[in-house]
This record gives structure tokens, sequence and C-alpha cells, in this order.
């Protein structure tokens, strides 16, 4: 089997970062690849989930304010009574 040389462009910050992980496991950069690409065959698609799943900017302020324990409301006995306090 030949092997073929293949070369891409990434940000430099995004290289070291992913050698050093890959260094850590065990691995170069063209290894780690190599797998990416050998599961990618397996699975006929890519080897992970890709999704958008990532709270946004408000969501991230409710979470934040949420655990410093800001914000929140006391305990509702009843559906009804939420209803009331969130149409406040």
């Amino acid at each position: 089997m030949k092997n073929v040389n293949i070369t891409f462009r990434i940000e430099e910050d995004l290289k070291k970062e992913a050698d050093a992980l890959f260094t850590d496991l065990g691995m170069s950069l063209s290894t780690a690849f190599h797998l990416f690409l050998k599961q990618s065959l397996r699975e006929q698609g890519l080897p992970f989930v890709v999704t958008r799943n990532v709270p946004n900017q408000t969501t991230l302020a409710a979470m934040d304010a949420a655990e410093r324990g800001e914000d929140l409301s006391e305990p509702f006995d009843s559906v009804e009574e939420l209803r009331k306090n969130l149409n406040a």
C-alpha cells in the first residue's frame, strides 16, 4: 500500500493544542488524523455527534446567576401558582 501526503491549513494555536493533547495520549497528530479517517470509514460518517447544543448568552447568564444563588424564585405548590409568577 502506497502512502500519500495530505496538506491542509489550520490555525497555529489549534495545531499546538492538538499536538500537546495527542502527545499526551501517546500519538502524533498524523496518527490521530489517521485514526479519525479509519473510524469515519467504519462509521460511514463522522465518528462523533455534531450538534449545535450550546447554550446562548442569555441561558449562560441565567446559569451563572443560578450558580451564584441569584434570581431564584421560591418553590411553587401548583402549576397555576408557577404560571401566575411567570406572567407577573
